[in-house]
């Protein structure tokens, strides 16, 4: 009995310091590339201010790949969605997980109108005058959980698409064709 509790006590530490060894991990990985927010962090990448081998983001970790020989995985805000979109007019790219220092859209600085409203008709976004980042996309952080309706307009041309932010619900958006 004492060696079964024994075992087990073990097992919980091991476990414990794994938890905190890797906890720190992120934070050092953060603190290495200059910042521990996230949505800053995000931003920097998609506008090229930041620089990795690679970094992409899924529906609940950024994931970034650099000199290390072990990713860094910071985890999403709980009550927060990224999707990144590229309206397009000519040619765009199969796209599913957001490569933030690889994917690239048609319209790069492109000035645009977006409006979001969720699957109640609510609106989360009325003709917001946005920019398109360098490589060609669109960041937003929406609610999660939840189906919404864009439009993006740019030069005259309309694009719309419905979309969810519900775990494991993609976070790139390369089929809204300008017409």
């Amino acid at each position: 009995m004492k060696k079964g509790i024994l075992v087990a006590s073990g097992l919980v530490v091991a476990a414990l310091g794994t938890y905190l060894i890797a906890g720190n991990m992120q934070k050092e990985g953060a603190d290495r590339l200059g910042t521990t927010d996230i949505k800053q962090l995000v931003h920097d990448f998609s506008a090229g201010k930041a620089t990795a081998q690679s970094a992409s983001i899924n529906s609940s970790q950024l994931i970034v790949n650099g000199d290390h020989t072990q990713p860094i995985t910071y985890d999403l805000p709980d009550n927060e969605f990224f999707v990144s979109i590229a309206p397009y007019v000519d040619q765009t790219h199969p796209c599913a997980t957001h490569s933030l220092t690889g994917c690239q859209g048609e319209i790069k600085n492109g000035e645009f109108n977006v409006t979001v409203h969720d699957s109640e008709g609510n609106v989360i976004m009325e003709n917001a005058a946005m920019k398109s980042q360098p490589n060609g996309f669109i960041d937003l952080w929406l609610p999660r959980d939840k189906t919404y309706r864009i439009s993006v307009n740019h030069e005259g041309k309309t694009a719309q698409t419905e979309f969810s932010t519900y775990e494991k619900d993609d976070t790139c958006i390369t089929t809204m064709k300008l017409g």
